[in-house]
C-alpha cells in the first residue's frame, strides 16, 4: 500500500511557484494550503507521514495519529511539534537546517540599509512629487548613515550569524559578538570579529543583530535595561525570533529616541494583533516575516524536505531532531 503523506500546511511554502513532485513520487500525496487545530486529527487519520510548518503537532494530538510514523518539520525549528511525545509514540521528526542562510542574512542587511539610507522612504517622497517641488537639486528626509568603521555587533553568532556578519565587514564594519550562554571566543574562518561581553555589546554596537534561538534564558532579551545601554545612534535588526524583544520596551525607547530605529522581520504574535506598539512606533521597519521567503530558499528547503522523507523511507534518516 502506497504511503500516505498529508501536508497541513503547504501555502507558505508553495503558493504555486514550485513543484510538490519530490514528494508525489514517495507516496500519496495530500497538500492543504492550511489547517485549524481543530482540524488536524481528522486531515491526518490514517496517514503514515505528516509535513508541518506552523500547524502544532501536540502529545494529544499525537496520540489520535496511530497510523502517524513520521513528522517532517517544514522549516529549521520545531517548536510546534511534542518532540518528547513524538519519541514514546516511535514518531520520527525531521526538521530541515539551514536552507535559508544566505537569504535571512542579506534580509538582515537590508533592514539594516533602509535605516541607514532611509532609500523607501525617499524613493516614496519623488514619486509623491517632493523632489520636482525642492529649491534645490537633492533633499532630505532625514540623516543619512554611512555604515563603514561602525560597529556590528553579532548575538548569537550561527550560520546566519556569520553571514550576515560577513556582509556587515565587506562594507567595512567592525564586526563583535557575545553570546547569551556564555560560550567563549572562537575562530570565525573568514571573518574578524573580537568577542565582548554583552554589556560591552549593547555599550559599543551602532547596529545589534539578533541571531540567537528563543529560549528561556533569550526570551525578551531585548529589554528596558539593556535598552538604556544603547547608543542613542544605535540600530537594533531582528530577524531571529519576535520573542526575543520587549514589544513595549523597544516602542518607548524608539519613540522617546532612545535608539535611532528598528529594523525587524519577526514579532510575538504572527499575523500581529492590530495593536501592537511596534506597528505604529517611530522609525520602526517591520516586514511580515519573510526573510525566509526567497524562490532560492524555498526551492532548497523543498528539495531537503522530500529528500528527508526519502531517507526516511530507505532506512536511512538525516536530520533527525528526536531522540528513539
Amino acid at each position: 500500500m502506497s504511503t500516505r503523506i498529508v501536508v497541513l500546511d503547504g501555502y507558505t511554502l508553495n503558493p504555486g511557484d514550485i513543484s510538490w513532485a519530490g514528494f508525489e513520487q514517495l507516496g500519496k500525496l495530500e497538500v492543504h494550503d492550511r489547517t485549524s487545530a481543530s482540524q488536524v486529527v481528522q486531515r491526518a487519520s490514517g496517514a503514515q507521514m505528516v509535513l508541518t510548518n506552523k500547524v502544532p503537532l501536540p502529545g494529544d494530538v499525537q496520540a489520535k495519529l496511530p497510523d502517524l510514523k513520521y513528522i517532517g518539520v517544514l522549516a529549521t525549528g520545531y517548536n510546534v511539534v511534542d518532540i518528547n511525545a513524538a519519541s514514546q509514540h516511535g514518531i520520527t521528526v525531521t526538521n530541515v537546517p539551514a536552507y535559508s542562510t544566505q537569504s535571512v542574512a542579506q534580509h538582515g542587511i537590508a533592514l539594516l540599509l533602509e535605516l541607514a539610507r532611509r532609500i523607501g522612504q525617499h524613493a516614496a517622497a519623488v514619486r509623491e512629487g517632493q523632489w520636482s517641488k525642492s529649491a534645490d537639486f537633492c533633499f532630505s528626509l532625514g540623516p543619512i548613515t554611512e555604515l563603514t568603521d561602525k560597529t556590528f555587533g553579532v548575538i548569537g553568532l550561527g550560520k546566519i550569524g556569520i553571514a550576515t556578519a560577513r556582509i556587515a565587514a565587506a562594507m567595512g564594519m567592525k564586526i563583535i559578538a557575545a553570546s547569551v550562554s556564555g560560550a567563549g571566543a572562537r575562530e570565525v574562518p573568514g571573518l574578524d570579529v573580537t568577542f565582548v561581553s554583552l554589556d560591552e555589546l549593547f555599550a559599543s554596537s551602532d547596529v545589534i543583530s539578533l541571531h540567537c534561538p528563543l529560549s528561556p534564558k533569550t526570551e525578551k532579551l531585548i529589554n528596558a535595561d539593556r535598552l538604556s545601554k544603547m547608543k542613542r545612534s544605535a540600530f537594533l535588526i531582528n530577524t531571529a525570533r519576535g520573542q526575543l524583544i520587549d514589544n513595549h520596551a523597544l516602542a518607548d525607547a524608539l519613540n522617546a529616541g532612545r535608539i535611532a530605529g528598528a529594523g525587524l522581520d519577526v514579532l510575538d504574535i504572527e499575523p500581529p494583533p492590530a495593536d501592537n506598539p511596534l506597528i505604529n512606533a517611530k522609525n520602526c521597519i517591520i516586514t511580515p516575516h519573510l526573510a525566509w521567503y526567497s524562490l532560492e530558499a524555498r526551492t532548497r528547503l523543498m528539495d531537503i524536505a522530500s529528500s528527508n522523507v526519502k531517507a526516511w523511507l530507505a532506512g536511512s534518516p538525516v536530520n533527525v531532531v528526536n531522540p528513539r
